[in-house]
């Protein structure tokens, strides 16, 4: 059983049945393709601060319509990318997204930072730290990914080493037990380990091949890989709270399909894995929940009706299997940043997705929807737009890979760490 479309939502809504997907009229799943990732691209080109002269020239807003005025590192990392996807789809000619890119290095050249990393959120006009934030190893990271990707597509590949060089990853690793620390803020200090299994796994590739500042195998094997299963199915390496983004953000950029490491581990397979389990999972509890089912998975961190949860996913989770949390808030970019893993049933929650009333808007996808609280979200959210529009433009034509891939620095960092191909 599966869910409506718009125009008879509130009925089904009301005598608490799930009606069969359709096919939008008139739109295909290409089409709707198409629309995702358009939008995507409008966000981050859209949503940056393009005033010539300001000190925030190229950031970009962490949401939207909210939090105006504020970015987030992570979304300029991810807006970096999508302008290379946006010069290939015909969306921008290089040379405005060459202009886009350079300035915004400029920026980010002339930006404070500790030791190479950036404040999480910044201020959009004055660059300066915004809301008491960290200096985020993370954010920092996927920034990192977006500036190496659009050097090298777009001729600056000395702006974006200046930038990578400068960056101590050894001074983020905790020395007592090699592992990232999860945060640092200035007169507090470090906080936190990354000590499980999530989305860094860019982290050691791109500390690795550090000329500067390397960190090596150690910090790699520190974090801990707790196995299990769902569903009696593949076994997997999962996170802490089973959220699908975490199986998904270094896959980005970094090609895992056909690698191994010295463990046996293909972090591809993984991937894979995790996101049949989350799918599994969707169609276990299909008749308990009106949004979850088969056409509405993937259960990440995302805004919910009670405000942004970090803490929504999917078993396994923890050591207990009861870490994550379950409110029957799903958010499209779940589904759609696993296409490369599970292509068909992404391509289900798709077309279910453009059916729900007020799901839609000029960037694409809102960021979630709840159909038990009757709550759709107003606004999106520059993670989830750049993770659904990177794995679209690498299931279409492996846009990002084909750059990403062929950088030295990712190649060194992955030789480092003793993850090659495979035959």
């Amino acid at each position: 059983m599966n869910k409506l479309l718009s125009s008879i939502l509130v009925l089904f809504l009301v005598v608490g049945c799930k009606p069969t997907v359709e096919e939008p009229k008139g739109k295909t799943i290409n089409e709707v393709i198409e629309l995702e990732m358009r939008g995507s691209f409008d966000f981050f080109w859209e949503e940056a601060n393009t005033t010539i002269g300001s000190a925030g020239y190229g950031l970009v807003r962490d949401r939207y319509p909210g939090s105006e005025g504020i970015a987030s590192m992570a979304s300029v990392g991810y807006a970096l990318t999508a302008y290379i996807i946006g010069v290939e789809k015909g969306y921008i000619t290089k040379e405005e997204g060459f202009e886009r890119v350079d300035k915004t290095f400029d920026t980010l050249m002339s930006m404070e930072n500790t030791e190479g990393f950036f404040f999480h959120f910044v201020d959009m006009t004055t660059a300066q730290r915004a809301w008491n934030s960290e200096v985020s190893v993370i954010d920092s990271g996927i920034l990192m990914m977006g500036v190496l990707s659009a050097g090298d597509y777009f001729g600056l590949s000395e702006k974006a080493t200046t930038l990578y060089d400068r960056v101590n990853w050894a001074w983020y690793v905790d020395p007592s037990n090699h592992q990232f620390y999860m945060s640092y803020k200035p007169g507090e200090g470090f906080a936190g380990h990354w000590d499980f299994y999530a989305e860094q796994l860019m982290l050691y590739v791109l500390g690795a091949a550090s000329p500067t500042y390397p960190i090596g195998l150690a910090e790699y094997n520190s974090f801990t890989r707790d196995t299990k299963s769902y569903g009696g199915k593949t076994p997997f390496i999962h996170s802490w709270f089973g959220s699908i983004f975490t199986y998904q953000f270094s896959h980005a950029w970094i090609d895992f399909k056909d690698m191994k490491d010295t463990n046996g581990v293909n972090w591809y397979d993984n991937s894979v894995a995790a996101t049949i389990a989350h799918y599994d999972y969707a169609v276990k509890v299909d008749a308990q929940r009106l949004t979850i089912g088969p056409d509405a998975w993937g259960l990440t961190a995302c805004d919910s009706p009670s405000g942004y949860n970090g803490l929504l996913g999917a078993p396994p989770s923890g050591f207990d299997n009861n870490q994550h949390k379950v409110d029957d808030t799903v958010a499209p970019s779940g589904a759609i940043g696993s296409i490369l893993f599970l292509p068909d049933e992404v391509k289900v929650a798709m077309l279910n997705y453009y059916n729900v009333q007020k799901l839609s808007s000029k960037y694409g996808f809102v960021d979630a929807y709840n159909l038990t609280k009757k709550w759709v979200d107003t606004d999106v959210i520059g993670i989830d737009k750049g993770i659904t529009l990177l794995m679209l433009a690498n299931y279409q034509d492996n846009i990002v890979y084909n750059v990403s891939m062929k950088n030295p620095i990712i190649l060194k960092g992955l030789e480092k760490l003793n993850i090659k191909k495979v035959n």
